[in-house]
């Protein structure tokens, strides 16, 4: 039989090339009559593998968070470390796909790939001590972070004009159109900063909360054993106080 022209349609296929079209030309561009032309393929028959373009869209952001590294969760790493390396690859997973950051920033919904990935967090910050109240926001926190931090540049928002910034009226801001000539230092370098002040900040709030946990009975989140070991006890104690993170 002769070969067919085009490769035969299916889900993979048609994520991967929506997410090129996303990509390339941003959330406005994705249509069902866009992608069908892109694939060479009639409109029908793309929803005989999405129902529905938010189905479709769904598709494409978990293939996204497919692409974030979590092999540091569950292997006895301390905590920060595990967070540190885990935001590292997922802002580098988002900074790859920026346009798609909005779609993402809603939350997991019903994505596999963003479930596994809370489910990871969660569960590495519960298992280390942290109260389950605690470990969702700190989950919560961790992701407006990260998201944020690729949503845009900020050392691309500074024209490269010169002119622009008169001292007579930013009298600080006589550099601030080299800015985006350093796009990447600037960004990288503030992600880095941003990360290391959060984690130093969540390694104090932790030494704190187990210094009153060995003072004596608290209620609530207060209820924190300092070391991993003592993670079930912690779980177990401040179950009613959250749920899943991330």
């Amino acid at each position: 039989m002769p070969r067919p022209r085009t490769p035969l349609l299916n889900r993979e296929r048609i994520v991967v090339a929506a997410l090129r079209l996303v990509d390339e030309e941003g959330l406005a561009a994705l249509s069902t009559r866009r992608l069908a032309g892109e694939l060479s393929v009639s409109g029908p028959s793309l929803y005989n593998h999405f129902a529905t373009k938010d189905e479709l869209l769904d598709a494409v952001v978990d293939g996204v968070i497919g692409e974030v590294d979590l092999s540091m969760f569950g292997t006895g790493a301390p905590w920060p470390e595990a967070l540190r390396d885990w935001a590292r690859s997922y802002r580098a997973a988002l900074a790859a796909h920026p346009n798609i950051v909005p779609v993402l920033a809603q939350g997991p919904g019903r994505r596999p790939n963003a479930l596994r990935l809370a489910d990871a967090v969660f569960g590495c910050l519960v298992e280390a001590g942290w109260p389950r109240g605690q470990a969702t926001r700190i989950g919560a926190l961790m992701r407006y972070f990260v998201t944020g931090s690729a949503l845009a540049s900020f050392a691309a928002g500074f024209p490269e004009d010169a002119g622009l910034y008169d001292a007579a009226d930013y009298p600080h801001l006589g550099e601030a159109h080299r800015l985006a000539e350093h796009r990447a230092a600037v960004d990288e370098g503030a992600f880095e900063t941003g990360l290391e002040a959060l984690l130093d900040g969540l390694v104090l709030r932790f030494e704190r909360l187990g210094q009153a946990a060995r003072q004596g009975p608290q209620t609530g989140d207060q209820r924190l054993g300092p070391t991993a070991h003592q993670g079930s006890r912690a779980t177990n104690a401040g179950r009613s106080s959250g749920s899943t993170g991330s």
